[in-house]
């Protein structure tokens, strides 16, 4: 692996000279490849589908649809388009002793990422580097084998044509050796992000020798105010709950105001066409019971709040005010994605003030936080920290900057 990581470091000293214009038509060389090649991309995935069982949540996230490509192929196309991200001035001044500064965006270098069921990272992560003159190292997960070559080699295909150093984009094998030898690669990965479940966070922090942004877990809230109107907060915790059971921002816990009770059956009813679990404490419990399918309907304990479930499964929480709904989120949930429902502007504001996550909500589904529906074009994770980028990461949020000094013959004295 070590001369890969070679020739990802080589490849990044090249991709900031080839000029927007032909980064810009490489990806859109690569997004044609992605619909005219729709049926190999698809015969790979399905290698990949076959060694998973249908009921896993993650067979989801692993699927691959011509609806789907379609989608990335869009995106990347939309990417694009999007302004070069590379050399704007950030800052510039003029010292006393006629020194001229310029704080200038340039690529980080050679990006690792390291992700598991998820073949759509892999064009996601390409074309947000590639625009970025970011050259990546890509690991991705065992289930996501076949899937992940087939697009990497899609990639290669075409990037032969256009004379650009294949280089730019690097498949390790889906192991866990793999995975540790990337985190240890100081010299050769500039920065590594994971993007996966809690345990993999967890180890990439445990083991990592190179910088790491933290794409971290996404344990959401949406918290049901007394003002709220219900027919919203049925259809926002409904959308947030059941779009995708599988991605980071779909909904945990829905913590409802006690003056809501009443009308908690009128919130939770279209989740039960779903099929959807919840697990509800005691007031919720008997506000539901009768009202929600028996066979659906769980008592809750402490393990349920705190649960990323990635499956149609729902937590419940009563609180008697919204300072209780701020305190239980800070105590369980992981800053990412928190939502409120209510008609107080004054309730609304204090919400998203005391809220500590990435991604605050009044009156819309957490499934909106997507580098895509932030018309960001794509994402490469959603960063749960605060030193550095947070939320949705993008073009801007993969670079970094250098100084550029002007002098005409200035001395120090």
């Amino acid at each position: 692996m070590l001369e890969q990581f070679k020739r990802a470091k080589a490849a990044s000293l090249t991709l900031p000279m080839l000029g927007d214009d032909k980064r810009n038509a490489v990806l859109q060389a690569v997004a044609c490849a992605i619909e005219n090649h729709t049926s190999e991309l698809l015969e790979a995935n399905a290698q990949d589908l076959a060694r998973m069982d249908r009921s896993n949540p993650m067979f989801d996230r692993l699927m691959l649809t011509a609806e789907r490509l379609k989608g990335i192929a869009s995106d990347m196309r939309h990417v694009s388009m999007l302004p070069s991200p590379l050399g704007r001035t950030l800052k510039e001044t003029t010292l006393p002793n006629g020194l001229h500064l310029r704080r200038v965006s340039v690529p980080f270098g050679v990006i690792g990422m390291i992700y598991e069921a998820r073949p759509n990272v892999t064009f996601d992560v390409f074309s947000l580097c590639f625009k970025s003159g970011n050259a990546c190292v890509l690991k991705c997960g065992k289930d996501a084998e076949y899937s992940c070559r087939a697009g990497v080699d899609l990639i290669h295909d075409v990037m032969r044509q256009f004379g650009v150093d294949e280089g730019a984009v690097m498949l390790l094998p889906p192991t866990h050796e793999a995975t540790d030898e990337m985190l240890q690669a100081t010299g050769y990965i500039d920065l590594c992000i994971p993007r996966g479940g809690k345990r993999l966070i967890q180890a990439v922090r445990d083991k990592a020798r190179v910088p790491v942004i933290e794409t971290g877990a996404g344990v959401v809230s949406t918290y049901i105010d007394c003002k709220a109107d219900i027919k919203m907060a049925a259809d926002i915790v409904l959308n947030g709950k059941t779009r995708r059971v599988s991605v980071c921002n779909a909904l945990d816990c829905l913590i409802v105001h006690s003056a809501q009770l009443p009308q908690l059956y009128r919130i939770c009813e279209p989740l039960a066409a779903k099929q959807v679990t919840i697990y509800a404490d005691e007031r919720a419990f008997e506000v539901l019971r009768g009202h929600y399918p028996s066979t659906l309907l769980q008592p809750t304990d402490d393990e349920c709040f705190g649960t990323e479930f990635l499956d149609y499964k729902l937590a419940v929480k009563t609180v008697d005010s919204l300072e209780e709904a701020v305190r239980h989120i800070a105590l369980y949930d992981s800053g990412h994605s928190e939502a409120i429902v209510t008609a107080d502007p004054d309730a609304a504001r204090r919400f998203q003030m005391t809220v500590d996550a990435a991604c605050v909500y009044v009156n819309a589904p957490t499934s909106f936080t997507d580098g895509g529906q932030f018309g960001m074009g794509a994402e490469i994770g959603i960063s749960t920290q605060k030193l550095g980028p947070r939320g949705p990461m993008a073009l801007e949020e993969i670079t970094t900057y250098k100084w550029l000094i002007d002098g005409n013959g200035q001395t120090r004295p």
